[in-house]
């Protein structure tokens, strides 16, 4: 505003000068002040401001609008101007007063008056001496040599609060930024409202985990044979030509699930046979309901011809 008003000075000041003497020439020439000449002379003194102020108005909002905007990246909203009662609530005003941004908002406004002070102080300080002696220049002069020390004052300050308004912006952003940040709770129950509760997800999946092992038990029973490591590993194989194109792993399980498997075989009287190598490998490879792969034929091909051939004999025998 300063610049544009030095910039915008003489012509104001051109303006301003040439209607103060047309005003003062109708004082010598007008006998009588008519409505119509009242109404007149309103109008020109409308057009004088508006010629002179309105200027600087629309370029200080101007430059208000547009920095704001810069800022905000061009975000427009209406809801800062939307009445809410909160605003009218006493407390919250105290609570806003003693806040931690309130203190830092202090301590900046303190660190601005103070620098502005003592710019101040430094530029009238050179000069104040000199001040007495306006009275002995002209008006112009000394409106001139007033003009010229406000600016000098105003180009100092200008030049120091733009890089404090620069660090103050980056302060602004890191601290916006950092609001937005949610604590370990908010990502907590967040992540319940997306995804579930963890307890409950994982209450799920162990009824999920109990249900597929309550069916692959009761398939066991169907297996052709069961081919263990010796107690570690458990995998019941079951070929159906008719079905599938190759044998399918109906169940398979470690440790006590792999107990569970050969008590159950055990108990529908189903083949039981010790391969190490290749129920460890279908254990790891193949799941549950698949066909195994071609890497596997020849294995599991050997291991069902004798299965096939134990029980012919054991027809035989009967």
């Amino acid at each position: 505003m300063f610049f544009a008003l030095k910039g915008l000075a003489p012509g104001i000041l051109r303006t301003i000068e040439q209607r103060t003497r047309q005003i003062i020439a109708m004082t010598g020439e007008v006998t009588e002040l008519t409505i119509y000449d009242a109404r007149k002379l309103a109008i020109d003194i409308m057009v004088v401001f508006a010629t002179t102020v309105l200027p600087l108005l629309l370029i200080g909002g101007l430059v208000s609008v547009v920095l704001t905007l810069a800022q905000t990246r061009l975000l427009f909203t209406t809801k800062t101007i939307q009445f809410k009662f909160s605003r009218l609530n006493p407390l919250q005003g105290i609570r806003k007063m003693f806040s931690l941004r309130a203190l830092v908002e202090l301590a900046k406004s303190l660190i601005k008056i103070a620098i502005l002070c003592y710019i101040i102080y430094s530029n009238l300080y050179k000069k104040f001496l000199l001040l007495p002696r306006l009275m002995d220049m002209s008006v112009e002069n000394a409106v001139s040599y007033l003009g010229d020390l406000i600016m000098s004052i105003v180009t100092a300050s200008a030049a120091v609060f733009i890089f404090i308004a620069a660090l103050d912006y980056l302060y602004q952003w890191w601290d916006y930024e950092r609001s937005l940040r949610m604590s370990k709770e908010e990502i907590k129950e967040e992540y319940k409202e997306t995804e579930g509760d963890p307890q409950v997800k994982g209450q799920i999946k162990e009824r999920q985990r109990k249900m597929a092992q309550m069916r692959m038990m009761q398939n066991v029973p169907k297996a052709d044979v069961v081919i263990r490591n010796p107690t570690h590993y458990a995998v019941a194989i079951k070929y159906d030509p008719e079905v599938n194109n190759a044998p399918v792993v109906l169940a398979k399980g470690a440790d006590s699930l792999a107990l569970r498997i050969i008590h159950e075989a055990e108990k529908h009287d189903i083949i039981i046979t010790e391969n190490k190598p290749l129920a460890r490998a279908l254990y790891e490879s193949v799941e549950v309901d698949a066909e195994i792969p071609a890497e596997f034929y020849q294995a599991v091909a050997e291991v069902l011809v004798f299965v096939y051939n134990l029980r012919k004999e054991k027809e035989a025998g009967k």
